[in-house]
């Protein structure tokens, strides 16, 4: 059986206008899965807002802030203490001359009682107030797994531990004392100790701290 020209022409229209039909069918599925993707966007938006909403606590009163931050200004109380003699080391290293009201003995002292004053501030950190907040707080977790604050002791730990040999060494008459080598020692570890104080006393405010412990809970806090 014979085709006419006609009838091809005619299976080519047809197979042009199925390509043609393909096409926008094709095109309406891709601007339908667009439109759905911007959707889901949108609904992701919706659920992190949604998700925030239900993160934002009503704000505090006066009376219950006062409370809930009471640890943080005590803590931030000895910082300061910490930052102050650290600035008074530091300035002498950097100007290459300690103050003119400390004699080298005393200066050297004001070193080593800096050194002891923090170890022990640790220490009570970490014996009495940390594994009560630990309980319910990951900020003040020991172990294995130790919190960054508690890593951060160690690390400092070691830095304190190189700078009392050096000054102690100067204090016994072993070496003279350099202010550079000082500073350099000091340098070891005063970018992390800085970054403790602040970071310590900011897991202490009230804005955290409501969120783990309740208002009788702060009450009794060891600090």
């Amino acid at each position: 059986m014979s085709t006419s020209s006609k009838d091809v022409e005619e299976v080519i229209d047809r197979a042009t206008e199925s390509v043609s039909k393909q096409a926008e069918i094709l095109g309406e599925n891709e601007e339908r899965e667009e439109a759905l993707k911007e959707i889901e966007k949108e609904e992701e938006k919706i659920e992190k807002k949604e998700e925030k909403k239900e993160d934002a606590l009503p704000k505090l009163s006066a009376a219950d802030f006062k409370i809930y931050n009471s640890m943080a200004e005590h803590m931030n109380y000895f910082h300061n203490h910490f930052r102050q003699t650290w600035t008074l080391l530091k300035t002498a290293t950097t100007n290459n001359q300690r103050p003119r009201n400390l004699s080298l003995r005393q200066f050297l002292q004001t070193g080593l009682s800096f050194l002891s004053r923090l170890e022990l501030h640790h220490g009570i950190e970490e014996q009495h107030i940390f594994p009560v907040l630990a309980r319910k707080m990951p900020e003040f977790a020991n172990g294995k797994n130790a919190a960054e604050l508690l890593r951060q002791h160690r690390e400092i730990h070691k830095g304190m531990d190189v700078m009392q040999e050096y000054l102690e060494k100067c204090r016994d008459g072993e070496t003279e004392l350099s202010l550079k080598v000082l500073g350099e020692k000091m340098d070891g570890f005063g970018e992390v100790l800085w970054k403790h104080l602040d970071q310590e006393v900011e897991a202490l405010g009230a804005e955290n701290m409501r969120r783990y412990w309740s208002r009788e809970e702060m009450r009794r806090m060891p600090m």
